[in-house]
C-alpha cells in the first residue's frame, strides 16, 4: 500500500460520520419543468418536501407554495423568556480600571 493513502477502517469511518450528519435534513424541490433553479425563481409552483435518510432523499410531504414550504423547513424555535431580575451584579463602589476619573476626582489637577 502506498505511504499516502489512507487505511480502508478510517475512510468508511469518515464516510458513516458524513452520512449521519446528512440525515434529517430537509430541503423543498419545486414541482416546475427544467432545471431546478433557486427557490426565488417560481415562488407560487408547488413544492415536494424531501428528508434525507442518509444515503438517498425520501418524499415526506407536498405543499402548494413557497410560503408554505418555508414554515415547514424552517420551524421557528420558541423564544427563551427572560427573568424579570437583572442578571447582572451592581456595581461596587471605586472608579475601577476602566472608568475615567471626573475632573472633581482627578488628583492630578
Amino acid at each position: 500500500m502506498h505511504d499516502e493513502q489512507e487505511p480502508l477502517e478510517d475512510w468508511a469511518r469518515r464516510r458513516e460520520e458524513r452520512r449521519h450528519a446528512s440525515k434529517g435534513k430537509r430541503r423543498a424541490v419545486p414541482l416546475t419543468e427544467g432545471p431546478h433553479r433557486g427557490q426565488h425563481v417560481a415562488p407560487g409552483a408547488p413544492r415536494v418536501i424531501q428528508e434525507r435518510n442518509g444515503t438517498e432523499w425520501e418524499t415526506v410531504g407536498l405543499v402548494s407554495n413557497l410560503a408554505e414550504a418555508k414554515t415547514v423547513l424552517y420551524r421557528t424555535q420558541p423564544a427563551e423568556q427572560k427573568t424579570t431580575d437583572w442578571d447582572r451584579p451592581a456595581l461596587r463602589k471605586g472608579q475601577g480600571r476602566h472608568r475615567k476619573p471626573t475632573p472633581a476626582e482627578d488628583p492630578e489637577k
